[in-house]
């Protein structure tokens, strides 16, 4: 089975013994490949809810401070609606766009900066951190390109800019 000079290893990720020939360096080795999770059937409670009661949900949610993510997530978790758009027929967003509860700065943008600000207080009590400078950087540079996207859909006003001082005040 084993010819002489090939090693045999145990594969921490597998159960089974596998042969080492040439490629031992690499990550996975015959590994399979992982299945699609299987979606759940949607819970009684969703027979007895009506579009108008969905979205009456949708604004109560967003009015209680919650962002359209957490929105979808309490409505698949609570109610069992795993698609929104699927059972009234419009996004969480798009309820919240009539009903003039979307937030200034689009959420992903905002969790950018939440993320840059944190960061940046890190940095400053630990100045030799090079590598969360690098994080920084990175931060800074996906903050201005998912900026120029919005600006360019017009969900960002065009004189929009990311600045440490409002992005800090932005996140309080």
């Amino acid at each position: 089975m084993v010819s002489k000079g090939q090693k045999v290893r145990k594969d921490k990720r597998m159960a089974k013994k596998v042969i080492a020939t040439g490629k031992t360096k690499t990550k996975r080795t015959n590994a399979p490949k992982k299945e699609k999770a299987k979606k759940e059937k949607p819970k009684k409670e969703l027979k007895s809810l009506t579009k108008k009661e969905i979205e009456e949900h949708i604004v109560s949610l967003a009015n209680a401070g919650h962002t359209p993510s957490e929105i979808g997530l309490i409505l698949k978790e609570e109610f069992g609606i795993y698609d929104v758009k699927a059972v009234i027929g419009k996004k969480v967003q798009q309820v919240l766009a009539e009903h003039n509860l979307l937030p200034q700065i689009p959420e992903d943008l905002f969790n950018l900066i939440k993320k840059a600000v944190k960061i940046r207080k890190h940095m400053e009590t630990n100045r030799k951190d090079y590598t969360a400078k690098r994080g920084y950087m990175i931060t800074i540079s996906k903050i201005r390109r998912l900026a120029r996207y919005y600006k360019r859909k017009g969900k960002l006003p065009k004189d929009w800019y990311y600045d440490e001082a409002t992005a800090s005040l932005l996140v309080r």
